[in-house]
C-alpha cells in the first residue's frame, strides 16, 4: 500500500530542492561540476557582492536554471534570482517564479509568484514560499491541478486551493489550512484543516479510499478501509463492509514479504440476519524458497457455502469448485520432484438445482489427496541423441466418509529418440514401461461389486511419431504444410477396472490438443491401451500483408474397437471422429480462433467452439461461442465430458466496447444460454469517463443464478478518482 503523490511533493522536491542546489552542494556532492553563462558577470571586491546578467544559464547534475538576474551576497551569505527565473529537471520538470532568495547557507528562502508544470504535466501555483531554519516549508495560497487549461478556458475541471500549506520536513507530514476542492472554479467541498505524509513517506498507517457498491443481498454498501504499516514488508488491512440489509461484514488482509518468500491472507466473516448463521470465507496464498532447489506453495480457497462468494461478489463466485493445495517442489536441472496435497469445496449452484442426487454425492463423496508425490528424471543425450525418462508417482485418496480409500504407487520408464533424416523428415520413437501398484478399500465397480485388496499391472508402450515439413517461401509470404502421422502399439484390455477406481483420469475428452499424444488421459489410472495410428496435417502460412494464418485437422485409427480410450467416450467404430483447429490473424484489427470436433459418420458438430475479436480502438467486439453436444435421445454418450451431467451445452458471450467521444467509453456484455432455456446467464455494463486528471466509472451486473434459493439482483458500483489524489469507490 502507497500513498497518492501530492501536490506538496512536487512543489518541494522541484523548487525547493532543485533551485536550492544549484549554488550550494552537500560535502559529499563537491565533485559535481557546474557549468555557467551569462551575458555580463560583475564582481564588487569591496563589497563581495557578485552579479551576473543577461540570460544567465547555470547547469548542475542535470538541473538547469535560468535568469534575468542573478545576485551572490557572500559576506552575508544571501542568492537572489530575478527575473523569468526557471528551473528545469532531468524529468521535464519545469518551475517558473520571478523572484527567489535564499540565505544562511540555505536554511531560509523566500520565493515568489511561482508557477511549475510536473513531469505528469500537472500544474502547481504559489503566491509565496517560505523555508525556515528547521527545513520547514510554507506555502502561501498555493494552487494545484492535474487537468489542462487553454485560453479559452482557462479554469481546470478540478483544483485545490488553499490559504497555507505546511511541510513538516522533520516528521514528513502536510498540514492544509482552509483548503477548498474547486470544480470549473466552483468550491464543492471545503476542509479547515487536513494532513497526510508527503510523497517520500511510501507507508503508512492510516485510513484509505472507501469503496462504495450495491447489490441485491447486501443492499447499499460501504467498505472502509484502514492500513497498519507494521513494517517495511508487513502490514495489515482491516476492510469492514457496512451494508443497509445484511448490517456489518468484517474482511480483513495480511501480507508479509519474506527474504525467501511471500505470504498473503484474506478473508470474511458475518452473521446472516435471515438464517442468523456465520458465514465466511479465507484465501491464503503463500510462497517460500527452502532453499536454490526446494520451493514450498499454499493456495487455500474456503467458502462456508456456495452462496457466499456470489452474495458479495468475491472472487472465485462463478467457480464449481474451490480447491485448495499445499506442496514443496524441486528443480535441479532436468530433474524434478514435488510433494502436493488437495481439499475440494463444491460450490456449484447450476449442478445442485439440475441433480441434486449428484451434487449431494460429489459433496458426500469429494475427496482429500496427500500426499501426491512425483518424481522426474531426464538422462542426457547419447551420441544418437536419445535420453531416457523415469516418472515415479505415489497417490493416497481419502474420504471423510466409509467410501473408496486409494493408495497408488506407479512407475513409468521410457526410452525417446528424436531424429531428423537428411531428406527433412522429423522422427521421435518411445518406448515405455508402466508398473503399478494399488490398495484399494472398499471400491464398488460398475458390477456394484465390492474390493479391498492389493492389485497390480504392467502396461507397455511404443510410440513413433513421423513430421515432414514442405515450405513454400516469396518475397512476402511463407507457407508450411506439414502432414503427420503416430503409430501406437499396445496391449488392449489390462486395466483391471473391476478392482481399480478411476479417481484421475475421468475428464476424459478428445480434441486437438491430445490426439496425438501417446497417454491421452489426464491421470495416471487408466491406462492408454490399444493400438491405434492418428494422422493429420498442420498448414500455416506467414504474410508481410495477410498476417498469419494456421490450421490443423486429424483423425485416429483404432486397430481394435474395444480400445479404452474410445470406449471410455462411447466411440464404437475403428474411427475416431475428426477434431481440428483454425487460427487467423490477417491484421491487427481481427483474429479468429475455431476448434471443433465432428461426428466420423454424419459430420455433425460434437464441439464447436469459436473465439473472434473484431474492431480497433474506436470500435471493437468480441465473441465466443461454445457448442458441447448433449446425451443422444437413445442415452448414448455424447463422449465429450465423461463426469458431467451429459446436458447440451450451448453458451454465446458477446462484448462490444465502444470509444464514444475523446472522454467517454462503453463496454457492454453478455453471456446467454442457447439450450433448453435460453436465457441470459449473466450481463452487464461499464461507463467510464476519463481525461488527464479525472475518471468517472459506473458499472453494473446482473448474474442469472441457476439455484431457486438465490435471489438474483443487479449490483451497481461508481467509482470517482482524481487523478495523483485517490478517490472513492470499488475500483
Amino acid at each position: 500500500m502507497t500513498q497518492k503523490p501530492s501536490l506538496i511533493c512536487t512543489i518541494i522536491l522541484t523548487v525547493i530542492l532543485c533551485i536550492f542546489s544549484i549554488s550550494y552542494a552537500q560535502e559529499n556532492e563537491k565533485k559535481i561540476p557546474i557549468y555557467f553563462s551569462a551575458d555580463e558577470v560583475e564582481e564588487n571586491s569591496k563589497t563581495g557582492v557578485i552579479i551576473a546578467k543577461g540570460d544567465v544559464n547555470i547547469n548542475r547534475n542535470g538541473v538547469t536554471l535560468k535568469a534575468d538576474k542573478l545576485t551572490y551576497d557572500r559576506q552575508n551569505d544571501i542568492l537572489t534570482a530575478e527575473g523569468n527565473v526557471s528551473v528545469m529537471q532531468p524529468d521535464g520538470t519545469v518551475v517558473f517564479s520571478e523572484y527567489a532568495r535564499l540565505s544562511e547557507k540555505m536554511s531560509k528562502a523566500t520565493i515568489t509568484e511561482v508557477k511549475a508544470i510536473l513531469a505528469d504535466k500537472s500544474r502547481v501555483a504559489a503566491q509565496r514560499i517560505k523555508q525556515t531554519a528547521n527545513k520547514d516549508k510554507h506555502f502561501f495560497y498555493a494552487v494545484y491541478s492535474p487537468c489542462d487549461v487553454c485560453e479559452n478556458n482557462p479554469n481546470p475541471l478540478w483544483s485545490i486551493k488553499a490559504r497555507k500549506i505546511t511541510h513538516d520536513a522533520s516528521n514528513n507530514d502536510i498540514y492544509y489550512r482552509s483548503a477548498f476542492l474547486s470544480f470549473k472554479n466552483v468550491p464543492v467541498l471545503y476542509t479547515p484543516f487536513m494532513s497526510h505524509p508527503d510523497p517520500s513517506v511510501k507507508r503508512r498507517s492510516g485510513f484509505l479510499a472507501p469503496s462504495l457498491a450495491s447489490n441485491n443481498y447486501l443492499g447499499t454498501a460501504v467498505e472502509l478501509r484502514y492500513f497498519i504499516n507494521i513494517s517495511d514488508h508487513e502490514d495489515i488491512l482491516f476492510t469492514p463492509v457496512f451494508s443497509s440489509d445484511q448490517d456489518i461484514v468484517l474482511g480483513g488482509r495480511y501480507r508479509k514479504m519474506l527474504y525467501n518468500g511471500k505470504l498473503d491472507v484474506s478473508g470474511s466473516i458475518m452473521k446472516d440476519k435471515d438464517t442468523d448463521e456465520f458465514r465466511g470465507n479465507i484465501v491464503a496464498k503463500g510462497r517460500y524458497e527452502i532453499n536454490d532447489l526446494w520451493i514450498a506453495k499454499m493456495d487455500i480457497n474456503y467458502a462456508s457455502d456456495g452462496a457466499y462468494l456470489k452474495d458479495l461478489s468475491l472472487p472465485g463466485k462463478t467457480e464449481t469448485w474451490l480447491t485448495s493445495k499445499v506442496s514443496a517442489e524441486r528443480f535441479d536441472n532436468r530433474n524434478y520432484a514435488s510433494i502436493e496435497g488437495y481439499s475440494y469445496k463444491l460450490v456449484s449452484h447450476s449442478l445442485r438445482t439440475s441433480d441434486i442426487d449428484t451434487y449431494k454425492q460429489r459433496e458426500y463423496s469429494k475427496p482429500y489427496i496427500l500426499p501426491l508425490a512425483t518424481y522426474e528424471y531426464i538422462s542426457d543425450s547419447n551420441s544418437i541423441g536419445a535420453y531416457f525418462k523415469n516418472t515415479f508417482n505415489v497417490a493416497s485418496v481419502y474420504r471423510e466418509h466409509d467410501e473408496t480409500q486409494t493408495q497408488r504407487a506407479t512407475m513409468i520408464n521410457s526410452w525417446n529418440l528424436p531424429y531428423t533424416s537428411p531428406f527433412g523428415e522429423k522422427y521421435r520413437f518411445t518406448a515405455s514401461l508402466k508398473s503399478d501398484l494399488y490398495y484399494v478399500d472398499d471400491y464398488f465397480n460398475n458390477k456394484n461389486e465390492n474390493y479391498t485388496g492389493a492389485v497390480g499391472r504392467i502396461f507397455p508402450q511404443l510410440g513413433m511419431e513421423w513430421r515432414l515439413p514442405f515450405v513454400k517461401a516469396t518475397e512476402s509470404s511463407r507457407q508450411i504444410v506439414e502432414p503427420i502421422i503416430v503409430a501406437v502399439a499396445a496391449p488392449n484390455g489390462g486395466n483391471n477396472t473391476d478392482k481399480i477406481p478411476n479417481e484421475d483420469s475421468l475428464n476424459a475428452q478428445f480434441d486437438d490438443s491430445n490426439i496425438l499424444n501417446l497417454d491421452r488421459y489426464a491421470g495416471y489410472d487408466r491406462n492408454d491401451t490399444g493400438s491405434r495410428i492418428s494422422y493429420g496435417f498442420n498448414w500455416s502460412a506467414y504474410g508481410n500483408v495477410l498476417g498469419r494464418t494456421s490450421s490443423f485437422f486429424g483423425q485416429t485409427y483404432y486397430l481394435k474397437k474395444d480400445e479404452s480410450y474410445a470406449q471410455t467416450l462411447g466411440n464404437d467404430s475403428h474411427f475416431s471422429d475428426y477434431v481440428g483447429r483454425i487460427f487467423s490473424a490477417p491484421n491487427s484489427y481481427i483474429d479468429f480462433n475455431y476448434r471443433f470436433r465432428l461426428d466420423k459418420n454424419d459430420f455433425s458438430m460434437k464441439y464447436n467452439e469459436i473465439n473472434t475479436r473484431i474492431g480497433t480502438s474506436m470500435l471493437s467486439a468480441y465473441i465466443s461461442f461454445i457448442s458441447i453436444k448433449g446425451r443422444d435421445k437413445d442415452g448414448a454418450d455424447s463422449g465429450l465430458y465423461f463426469f458431467d451431467d451429459y446436458k447440451e451445452r450451448k453458451e454465446l458471450y458477446t462484448s462490444l466496447r465502444a470509444k464514444l467521444s475523446k472522454d467517454w467509453s462503453l463496454t457492454i456484455y453478455n453471456r446467454q444460454d442457447l439450450s433448453d432455456r435460453d436465457i441470459s446467464l449473466e450481463h452487464g455494463g461499464k461507463l467510464i469517463y476519463e481525461d488527464e486528471c479525472f475518471k468517472l466509472i459506473f458499472n453494473t451486473h446482473k448474474y442469472n443464478s441457476t439455484d431457486p434459493d438465490y435471489d438474483d439482483g443487479y449490483e451497481f458500483s461508481a467509482t470517482f478518482l482524481l487523478k495523483t489524489l485517490g478517490g472513492i469507490g470499488s475500483e
